[in-house]
């Protein structure tokens, strides 16, 4: 008798970028030391005026694509739109793989009940101290209080996936605003179609704190974005989030002192 193995689930990587030539390189390298490659990496330069492009073009595993219109929400779109596989993942540039992650969310993906689940993991910030800890608190500020308040988790774009079915599904539903997060946005409309979202926080990415070092003003404008983004969605404890954000903004010269202790390179090697 002739057996027949099941095909792998093809999977498309898609990091929306705009002047990101400090992070880029380091994040493909991430990418290319994969224990398995995804099927494809998509590169969407959103009017970078620096060598970001350029960087990217030259490894040969990535197509970089254009996306004119200001915008990581449109930059997601069209990077979204172009892919080609069966599953979506989405990062940032910024955002450090550990060499299994393409591995871990294929497997996710191979268990039937998954099929229409959206799938997000745990992250840190590699460039302060205490990783351990700052993914910890990561952890409960950006999953568990926003579960608490919304019911369901989020999806954090610096380390996300799902099918291209619920993309298409959902495409028409997210809301085009620039003054909300626009992965907070998708996870709210994926859960009022009803498709679940899983976090697995052993699915830890590495990422950059960079807005921390942003003006005051700045930060705290960013910071409103939580709040703004449950209210627009009508979640009536949207407050937690404002209170959240308080702490957060209290917090962050704890953060920008801890950045002056030694730091490695790439957080997933010793």
């Amino acid at each position: 008798m002739q057996l027949f193995m099941k095909k792998p689930l093809t999977l498309s990587l898609v990091i929306p970028v705009y002047n990101e030539a400090v992070h880029i390189k380091v994040c493909l390298d991430a990418i290319a030391a994969q224990t398995q490659m995804p099927d494809e990496v998509i590169v969407v330069d959103n009017n970078s005026t620096d060598a970001t492009r350029k960087i990217a073009a030259a490894y040969p595993f990535v197509r970089v694509i254009t996306e004119k219109k200001q915008g990581v929400l449109y930059a997601r779109n069209t990077g979204f739109d172009a892919a080609r596989s069966e599953i979506i993942g989405r990062i940032d540039a910024d955002t450090l793989l550990p060499p299994d992650w393409v591995e871990h969310v294929r497997q996710f993906y191979e268990v039937a009940e998954h099929k229409n689940h959206a799938l997000t993991g745990g992250g840190y910030f590699y460039n302060v101290r205490s990783p351990r800890v700052n993914g910890w608190l990561l952890g409960q500020m950006a999953y568990r209080l926003n579960r608490l308040i919304m019911g369901h988790y989020i999806l954090w774009g610096s380390n996300m996936a799902l099918p291209k079915e619920l993309w298409l599904a959902v495409r028409k539903d997210t809301c085009p605003r620039q003054d909300i997060h626009e992965d907070l946005d998708i996870a709210i409309h994926l859960h009022r179609l009803g498709y679940p979202i899983t976090y697995r926080e052993t699915l830890r990415v590495g990422v950059k704190m960079r807005r921390v070092y942003t003006d005051r003003h700045a930060l705290w404008q960013n910071l409103l974005w939580w709040p703004r983004t449950l209210r627009v969605h009508g979640h009536q404890a949207w407050f937690l989030g404002l209170l959240g954000s308080v702490v957060l903004y209290a917090g962050s010269p704890l953060v920008r002192a801890a950045d002056y202790f030694p730091k490695r390179t790439h957080p997933h090697k010793k």
